[in-house]
């Protein structure tokens, strides 16, 4: 799914049941970063387009880059922006980013033929064609409008508070 708002579906699902824990800021961030080989790959600069960026060894790679980089350029986008949102800690930074390219990995590796997923452990992907396009475009969407609905509902009640 390289380029499209699916990854976000499931992010915003798992933003709604972890609050403030999970950063969904830095899981975006994750999910560019984890796509930058795809786009090297289509752009003929490199000869493949889910190569190690789509593997155990380079999402945690690619997850261990985004904590470091997701929180402070998080953070500061956040003040520029004057966004009524706390600051992005270290552990909602780091969950954010693994979360992002753990499942990142896992999605793509259901569409593509050419991922990975568990590699250097093994070449093979079991979770190839484990669900139809449709099914699981259909489940991402769904996941991100009710993380949207929750999210939502949650800002609304506390607003409703003060």
């Amino acid at each position: 799914m390289p380029f499209t708002p699916f990854h976000l579906g499931p992010g915003l699902a798992i933003k709604a049941l972890g609050g403030h824990r999970i950063s969904l800021l830095v899981f975006a961030g994750t999910q560019v970063l984890m796509d930058i080989e795809p786009l090297l790959g289509l752009l003929g600069l490199i000869d493949s387009l889910h190569g190690v960026s789509h593997s155990l060894a380079g999402a945690l790679l690619i997850g261990l880059l985004a904590t470091l980089t997701g929180r402070p350029i998080g953070n500061r986008m956040l003040r520029l922006l004057r966004w009524p949102a706390p600051p992005i800690d270290w552990p909602a930074a780091a969950l954010g980013a693994f979360v992002g390219s753990l499942s990142h990995i896992a999605l793509d590796a259901l569409m593509h033929a050419d991922i990975q997923p568990l590699w250097p452990l093994t070449t093979a992907n079991p979770l190839r064609d484990a669900l139809s396009w449709s099914a699981l475009h259909g489940g991402c969407a769904l996941l991100g409008l009710l993380g949207l609905l929750v999210i939502g509902l949650r800002h609304y009640h506390q607003a409703r508070r003060r």
